[in-house]
C-alpha cells in the first residue's frame, strides 16, 4: 500500500472533492455558532488604559487564533477517528468480503440523497430546517466552563458523522482500504487520507470563523448551494453506475443531438481478433465513444497513463477492474452483438461507451 500516493490524493483530489461537500456543512455550522455568540464590546481606550489594551491584544492573538481554529480542529479530529475506525473495519473485512458494484452504486445514491437533504436544510427550505448536526444538550455540561471546547464539540460530532456522507474520492480510498486485507493497513490508509485533506479544511474553517459575523446569512446560503450541488453530483454518479435513464448523460443524450462521433482509430483487427484501446488518465477516459465490429472476438485494453483517483476503478458489465497507475489492463469482452456497451469509473463521474455495429 503506497501511503504517499494516498496522502497526495487527500491533499489534492480528496481535499477539493470532500471540501465541496463536507466543508460546506462545516462552514454552515461555524456560521450558526458565530451568529449565536454575541461579539464582545471593547471598552473605550484612553491614555494608559489604551496602551494596556493594545499590549493585551498583542499577547492574546495566539489565544484568539486558537479560538478561531478550535471548530475546524474538532471537526478534523472527529473525522480522523471515524475514518480510521472505518478503515480498520474495512481492512479486516477485506480478506473475506468485497463490495459489489451494485452495493457501491446504492451506497453512492444514498450518500447523494443524504447530502442533498443537508443542503436543503442549510438553505432553510421548509420541511428541512430542523435537520442540523448538534450535540445533545447533556453533552454540553462536560465542557460548560470552556468556550473553546463548546465551539469544537459540535464540529467534532459533525466530523465523526461525515463517515456517512463520503465524497467520491473518499469512497475510492475506502475501496483501497477494503482491498488491503489488513485492519492496520486499512486504518493507516484512511487516516493518511484524512490528514491529507486537513490543510484545505483548516483554511475553510478559519475563513468561515472570521467571515461568519460579516456575512451572516449569506455564507449559509452560499455553502448550502455548494452542498446541494455536490449532492446532486454524487447522486448522478450513482445513477450513471446504475444505468438509470435519469442520469445526466442519458438525459443529455435523449434531448440533445447525437452522441460524439464514434472513434475507430484505436481499434485494430488481426487474424479475426479485434482489439480496442481506451486510455485512462486522471479525470477522463479517451476516446469516450469508440466504434467496434460486432460478431468478432474482442479484447479491451485499458491503458493507464498516470491514472489517479476514481478512474482507476474501471466498471464495465457490472464488474470492476482496479487499474494500475501506469500500464495495460486487458479485458476479454467475447463476441459482441450490435448495440452499445457502457463503462464508467467506480463513482460514475467519468463515463464512456463502446458502440457496436
Amino acid at each position: 500500500m503506497n501511503l504517499a500516493a494516498v496522502l497526495v490524493t487527500g491533499l489534492f483530489a480528496g481535499g477539493v472533492s470532500c471540501a465541496a461537500v463536507q466543508g460546506g456543512l462545516l462552514t454552515g455550522l461555524i456560521t450558526r455558532q458565530r451568529a449565536a455568540t454575541p461579539e464582545p464590546v471593547a471598552p473605550p481606550r484612553r491614555g494608559k488604559n489604551r496602551q494596556a489594551a493594545v499590549v493585551a491584544e498583542r499577547r492574546n492573538w495566539r489565544t484568539q487564533l486558537g479560538d478561531d481554529l478550535a471548530p475546524v480542529g474538532g471537526f478534523l479530529a472527529g473525522k480522523l477517528v471515524s475514518h480510521t475506525l472505518l478503515g480498520a473495519l474495512l481492512g479486516a473485512l477485506g480478506s473475506v468480503v468485497e463490495l459489489s458494484v451494485g452495493l457501491r452504486t446504492w451506497l453512492q445514491i444514498g450518500a447523494g440523497l443524504l447530502i442533498i437533504v443537508f443542503g436543503l436544510a442549510q438553505l432553510g427550505v421548509p420541511g428541512f430546517r430542523g435537520i442540523v448536526v448538534e450535540p445533545p444538550v447533556s453533552w454540553m455540561k462536560i465542557v460548560r466552563s470552556r468556550a473553546r471546547s463548546q465551539a469544537a464539540l459540535a464540529p467534532a460530532l459533525l466530523g465523526f458523522a461525515t463517515v456517512l456522507i463520503p465524497c467520491g474520492v473518499t469512497l475510492s480510498v475506502e475501496a483501497l482500504a477494503l482491498a488491503s486485507g489488513s485492519a492496520l493497513s486499512g486504518a493507516a490508509t484512511m487516516a493518511v487520507f484524512v490528514l491529507g485533506t486537513g490543510p484545505l479544511f483548516a483554511i475553510l474553517g478559519y475563513a468561515a470563523r472570521k467571515a461568519a459575523t460579516a456575512w451572516k446569512g449569506r455564507l449559509a446560503v452560499v455553502t448550502g448551494l455548494v452542498v446541494l450541488a455536490m449532492g446532486l453530483y454524487t447522486l448522478n454518479g450513482g445513477l450513471e453506475l446504475a444505468g438509470s435513464p435519469l442520469a445526466a448523460s442519458k438525459i443529455v443524450r435523449s434531448v440533445g443531438s447525437a452522441d460524439t462521433p464514434a472513434d475507430t482509430a484505436t481499434v485494430s483487427e488481426v487474424e479475426g481478433q479485434q482489439t480496442v484501446v481506451i486510455t485512462a488518465r486522471s479525470g477522463s477516459y479517451s476516446p469516450d465513444n469508440v466504434q467496434v465490429r460486432s460478431g468478432v472476438p474482442t479484447t479491451l485494453v485499458v491503458r493507464s497513463e498516470n491514472a489517479q483517483g476514481c478512474v482507476r476503478s474501471f466498471v464495465i458489465r457490472d464488474e470492476q477492474k482496479i487499474l494500475p497507475v501506469r500500464g495495460d489492463t486487458r479485458i476479454d469482452l467475447g463476441v459482441l452483438q450490435p448495440g452499445r456497451l457502457d463503462y464508467a469509473c467506480g463513482m460514475g463521474m467519468y463515463t464512456g461507451v463502446i458502440t457496436i455495429v
